[in-house]
């Protein structure tokens, strides 16, 4: 009879290196920091500190293995150009509001409260430069709608 003493240090070995993997992963990229607003249709203006995600690696990263975010912080995803584009929550702890807006700060789609881990793809819904990820619930809070404007430097209209 085979011991299972083998199997089970390679499995333990396994799950060791890529719970290393992951922490590396997650504490290897960093961000900058930005100030942006939301000034909605209703004439409201929310303000909110971004960390600005700019890079295909910050872009990977973004907001996956965060415990917490407070109510005034958000994630900046910049893509460059307009283009269509496709988020997930894999890995991610919180629950997020997507707003998802064009490139002159046009918020042109929002996905409220996607769901923590779930592998099921966002859709931008057409191209779209940027992304901005807040506490999942915050956009309806706050009155934050389709067509309402993102305001910042990042942005270039500010």
């Amino acid at each position: 009879m085979r011991s299972p003493l083998p199997i089970l240090f390679k499995s333990a070995l396994g799950a060791l290196f890529l719970l290393l993997a992951t922490m590396v992963m997650a504490q290897e990229v960093s961000f900058s920091r930005d100030e942006l607003s939301i000034r909605t249709a209703a004439g409201k203006t929310h303000e909110f500190s971004v960390e600005l995600a700019v890079t295909d690696a910050q872009r990977a990263q973004g907001l996956m293995f965060r415990k917490t975010m407070p109510p005034d912080h958000g994630m900046l995803f910049d893509f460059g150009e307009a283009r269509p584009v496709a988020m997930w929550m894999e890995n991610t702890i919180l629950p997020l509001d997507m707003l998802f807006i064009q490139g002159d700060g046009t918020i042109s789609h929002i996905r409220e409260n996607a769901v923590p881990y779930a592998r099921d793809v966002i859709d931008s819904r057409g191209p779209v430069k940027f992304v901005l990820e807040l506490n999942g619930g915050r956009a309806r809070s706050l009155g934050i709608k389709v067509g309402d404007k993102v305001i910042s430097r990042r942005i270039g209209n500010r």
